[in-house]
């Protein structure tokens, strides 16, 4: 990765309070997990309040897409930052006065939340793109993954520590003080405003707007080829690492609750290391390249992986150890795959949607993966209840590889990082 990048104000502050809001957001969660756990003693119950997020996202993402487009985003991100502080704020007083919060209370609380974020994100999925220049793209995504990254690695480790010593109370406080931080590290980030309001705000200029980010999706074959490799990858490929590898760690290859912890971190630390390592093989191959790649690469790990849960392997080494170590091995390799197509993924959907559309393809490829996951998460679930789980795997893998295939051309019709119209140019030539 270019060091000197990270060394722009603008991004450097973006990604601090990121990477604040992001570890409190995360460690509010997994205490959360545990309170909910504890107070119910109900899977159902805590699996209903991660479901329910996907509501308000159904409602809202049309209309948090066009006012993305619309408003300033700096001023947006930075208002719904301190609007996300206050209201786990008053929650964290809710808790203090009585003690405790009521399972009501947590969904108001999660639906709160899901509510900024669909706005949030509208408005931040352009600001990247603003903030740097055209060919600092893939390694401005590539600092941002690393990001995400560390925040999902660490929220575990400081949400179990704080969470058992001080419980969800200071968890709650501490994730409002660190929303905070980010409105305030985003107040000083210079935005260029290339939002565009219209001279009313009315119904027909929000449908007029709508309609136009939807004909603009549908018109860009590079646009719908990535909400549509997106959305199926998600489909087929999420289950497998959400709900697949925990079944078989502790369902086929019967791991104690050390080594799954220990398969967690691993796993972890291959999507933190993969930014660092792979930057400067990635920045060879042209984007849409690489992106094809990523996925043929990722498609045939996942075959392989398909070998581990076998009877022919289980049968020959017992205890499972050796399968385990292979597990490790290939998911590790899957973990810098995977990310390295989510940075190509991203890079791609920065460069050929136009930062004035942002807003409205960003919530419409994100509400595309929302509503896939879970149902993919109950289709595979249901497989892998009801199927050999080597045979559940192949299927997995097989969807991908097919739908990368169905993609190729699109894809590789992609040009360069340096092509200045790279939207326009493959909606012409495909």
């Amino acid at each position: 990765m270019n060091l000197k990048l990270i060394k722009q104000k603008n991004l450097l502050l973006l990604l601090t309070g990121k990477l604040i809001s992001l570890l409190g957001s995360n460690i509010q969660q997994f205490a959360l997990s545990l309170y909910v756990l504890a107070l119910t003693g109900s899977a159902t119950i805590f699996a209903s309040i991660l479901s329910i997020s996907i509501l308000p996202r159904l409602l809202l993402s049309p209309i948090a897409g066009v006012f993305g487009d619309w408003f300033n985003r700096k001023k947006v991100i930075v208002f719904l930052d301190i609007i996300n502080s206050l209201l786990i704020g008053l929650f964290a007083l809710i808790f203090i006065i009585n003690g405790s919060l009521t399972i009501i209370m947590i969904y108001i609380l999660v639906i709160l939340l899901e509510m900024t974020e669909i706005f949030f994100q509208s408005s931040m999925s352009a600001v990247i793109p603003s903030i740097v220049k055209k060919e600092e793209l893939l390694d401005a995504n590539a600092f941002n993954s690393l990001v995400v990254n560390i925040g999902q690695l660490l929220a575990p480790v400081i949400g179990a520590l704080l969470y058992g010593a001080f419980g969800l109370k200071i968890v709650l406080i501490i994730n409002a003080v660190s929303f905070l931080i980010s409105g305030i590290s985003e107040m000083f980030i210079k935005v260029p405003q290339n939002n565009n309001k219209p001279e009313r705000i009315n119904y027909k200029s929000f449908k007029n707007d709508l309609m136009e980010g939807i004909n603009t999706i549908k018109s860009n074959k590079a646009i719908s080829t990535i909400i549509g490799l997106g959305t199926i990858i998600n489909f087929c490929a999420g289950p497998l690492f959400s709900v697949g590898l925990i079944f078989i760690i502790k369902e086929v290859l019967l791991a104690t609750d050390f080594q799954f912890g220990l398969f967690q971190m691993i796993f972890a630390s291959s999507m933190v290391l993969a930014p660092i390592l792979c930057s400067g093989f990635i920045k060879k191959i042209q984007i849409g390249r690489l992106c094809y790649l990523s996925f043929i690469v990722i498609a045939l790990l996942i075959f392989t992986m398909a070998i581990i849960p076998s009877n022919i392997v289980l049968d020959i080494f017992i205890p499972n150890i050796l399968p385990f170590i292979l597990l490790i091995i290939i998911t590790f390799i899957i973990g810098m795959s995977v990310t390295v197509a989510n940075i190509s993924v991203g890079t791609l959907f920065n460069q050929v949607v136009p930062i004035e559309l942002m807003g409205r393809t960003s919530t419409v490829l994100n509400l595309a993966v929302t509503i896939f996951i879970p149902v993919g998460n109950m289709v595979f679930g249901f497989l892998f209840d009801t199927i050999a789980s080597s045979y559940v795997i192949i299927t997995s893998g097989l969807i991908l590889l097919v739908a990368t295939l169905i993609f190729k051309k699109p894809l590789l019709n992609i040009k360069s990082i340096e092509d200045k119209d790279i939207g326009d140019e493959m909606a012409n030539e495909i």
